[in-house]
């Protein structure tokens, strides 16, 4: 089991000096991968689902992973996850094969099909749509990214006669977030792992139990083992380490909140690796 952070594309973390001090610690210390997340924009005021106040600073995960890679030298990099029915699947299919070649083939990329109708609003997304434009694009992308002579023919995405270069440096790994019925099937179908969050091993538990529901009425459509990613939202104690191992987690994701103050930060990175050693 692999250790990572997530989170650190926000709030007080953005600044570019912090970012590179941070990262580089993060990796010194033993960890394996660095996440961002993403939001275009938020609702304002504030509505209860938002993860977020409309105010607070959150960079794009893409353009903050390429400054990390560029501050690193073997730190995974991860978006958790990218909203993929905003985006255009053939231009984030040609960011993402930009990124992974300039950081050496080190970048995975977690989706999501999102869940704030303001934000899906403002872009101009259907709510409505969205699990089917995320099914559509993670194909869309592969193609791109993989075929000897790309083309793609859905509702939400189509196109022939064309290629991209580069491509990845390898294939780049897609995994799906979420804790939805659909997720989970998305993640079976299509997913080289899952990433999912929650407080406590008993969440992880469950939600494992989802993903053993979707695999026993759907098909794998990609080769290899769907490697399980899971971020706790507090800090684990060393019991919960064992246990997420137990459980087969393959990455224990660690995320320092409130990401009010870089150097609390820094020291949460340096306490929860010395739990994870003690651990593993």
């Amino acid at each position: 089991m692999e250790l990572g952070v997530s989170g650190l594309n926000a709030k007080a973390a953005i600044g570019p000096e912090v970012t590179v001090r941070l990262a580089r610690r993060a990796e010194e210390i033993g960890y394996r991968s660095w996440w961002a997340g993403e939001h275009v924009v938020l609702p304002s005021p504030r509505t209860p689902d938002s993860p977020m106040a409309p105010t607070d600073p959150i960079l794009d995960p893409l353009v903050h992973l390429a400054f990390v890679a560029a501050a690193t030298r073997s730190l995974g990099l991860g978006t958790a996850i990218v909203i993929l029915p905003q985006r255009n699947p053939v231009v984030l299919a040609k960011q993402v094969a930009s990124l992974d070649v300039l950081s050496g083939g080190r970048l995975s990329l977690g989706v999501g099909a999102g869940y704030l109708a303001p934000e899906m609003t403002a872009v101009g997304v259907p709510m409505r749509e969205r699990g089917a434009r995320t099914d559509e694009y993670i194909d869309a992308m592969r193609s791109l990214w993989l075929d000897p002579a790309p083309a793609y023919s859905g509702r939400f995405a189509a196109f022939a006669g064309v290629d991209a270069h580069p491509r990845p440096t390898r294939p780049v790994p897609i995994v799906i977030g979420g804790h939805s019925p659909a997720a989970f099937r998305r993640a079976v179908e299509r997913g080289d792992g899952w990433f999912g969050n929650g407080d406590e091993p008993a969440d992880l538990e469950r939600h494992l139990a989802g993903l053993a529901r979707a695999a026993a009425g759907h098909e794998r459509r990609v080769a290899g083992p769907l490697h399980i990613t899971w971020m706790q939202l507090r800090p684990p104690s060393k019991e919960q380490v064992i246990r997420y191992r137990e459980l087969g987690v393959d990455r224990l994701v660690v995320y320092p909140l409130p990401i009010e103050d870089a150097g609390d930060v820094e020291r949460f990175l340096e306490r929860s690796a010395e739990v994870f050693a003690a651990a593993c």
